[in-house]
């Protein structure tokens, strides 16, 4: 992560970034969840890995607890971490929630959201990729920072 006071930004390929608007767009109603992988300390998010959203919920995501530790444990194993931690908003802006900020636990991730609502885009820091809104957070210690995304 950067220090402090520096202005972060996820840089994505657009592929990736296709993927998690699809997922969101599949599983909608429902909140669609995943991770996107990369080597430890890279910053660079490679591989998708989209998850069950344990909830089946148009309002609330949660990871399947089996699912999550079988990720986790591959993503050690391969010495990678999770750079990207997405998932959907299905009627509201793509900013975390309440709930989503307590249940952030990994720091070093980019927390993207893809609200696949009816709406334009926010101004700061939002891609408006393939006509769905796109966003991007840091939350360390239930702080919340938008970051600019660069979709390459």
């Amino acid at each position: 992560m950067g220090r402090k006071g520096e202005t972060m930004t996820l840089t994505i390929s657009s592929a990736l970034a296709r993927k998690m608007v699809e997922h969101a767009r599949a599983d909608h109603p429902d909140e669609a969840c995943g991770v996107i992988a990369g080597a430890e300390g890279s910053d660079r998010p490679e591989r998708f890995i989209a998850m069950l959203n344990a909830e089946r919920s148009p309002t609330f995501y949660r990871f399947d607890s089996a699912e999550q530790l079988r990720v986790w444990r591959e993503m050690e194993r391969h010495d990678e971490e999770p750079v990207v931690i997405y998932h959907s908003h299905t009627a509201t802006e793509a900013y975390p929630s309440r709930t989503d900020v307590s249940y952030a636990s990994e720091p070093q991730a980019h927390y993207v959201l893809v609200s696949t609502r009816d709406a334009e885009p926010a101004e700061f820091g939002t891609a408006a990729f393939d006509g769905v809104e796109v966003r991007s957070y840091r939350i360390v210690d239930g702080v919340v920072t938008e970051e600019p995304i660069e979709i390459i």
